[in-house]
């Protein structure tokens, strides 16, 4: 480790530590054959929404935006009975986490680490989240974009880390399974595990994350 006191390790929620694909999965059979491109583009449409509402100078909470982008789906989707809105948006908020996700907050605590969620999901949606997967005990903070209402991957947005732990970007860990994230990450000066977990080609090669992990526990080496 670096330095005396020791390093944050601060995760991504969404498709990180929880699996937005869990939502739709739970209902599976009522959603039908559409139900797998049903759940890829919600989750596509939901961080489109952060992106473009950031570039605009605007900002609206990231649930709002979950549930517009539900909307677009059904609409994209018509097979798919509209019915199961509220179902869908019920599982979202008590998403489960993936199994490694607890085995590796467990070991980090253990080691004496201080660890922590930077998510562009609103607070009331990652407590729920952090709350149904029994990992509150395993965190130091839970940090929403919410506080500097823009989204990640502004730079005041990463910022939010280092003045909750009073620490420079390089002594932090950070890590994300998605790729854009792990580059605003490396960007701002963190040091970046993505968490590639389904062998993805690598979009911003100018900025390589400090390691690559086929899942989380990688992180334990990459530290």
């Amino acid at each position: 480790m670096i330095g005396v006191r020791p390093m944050p390790y601060v995760f991504d929620a969404y498709g990180t530590l929880f699996d937005f694909h869990a939502a739709v999965s739970r209902h599976n059979a009522a959603a039908g054959p559409d139900a797998a491109q049903f759940s890829e583009i919600w989750r596509q449409k939901q961080i489109e929404y952060t992106w473009t509402l950031t570039l605009a100078g605007r900002y609206e909470e990231f649930w709002t935006l979950t549930q517009r982008a539900l909307d677009y789906c059904f609409e994209r989707f018509p097979s798919v009975d509209r019915g199961l809105r509220d179902a869908l948006l019920g599982a979202y908020l008590k998403l489960d986490a993936f199994p490694d996700a607890h085995t590796l907050l467990t070991a980090l605590k253990a080691r004496g680490e201080r660890t922590a969620i930077l998510t562009n999901g609103s607070p009331t949606m990652v407590a729920s989240a952090v709350e149904a997967a029994g990992l509150q005990s395993l965190l130091d903070a839970v940090l929403s974009v919410d506080a500097v209402k823009m989204f990640k991957p502004r730079p005041e947005t990463y910022a939010l880390v280092t003045k909750e732990f009073a620490c420079r970007p390089a002594d932090v860990v950070f890590v994300s399974s998605n790729r854009w994230d792990a580059f605003g990450a490396t960007a701002f000066g963190f040091r970046t595990v993505w968490i590639n977990r389904n062998n993805a080609p690598d979009e911003y090669p100018g900025f390589a994350p400090a390691a690559v992990a086929t899942d989380l526990s990688g992180v334990l080496t990459a530290g």
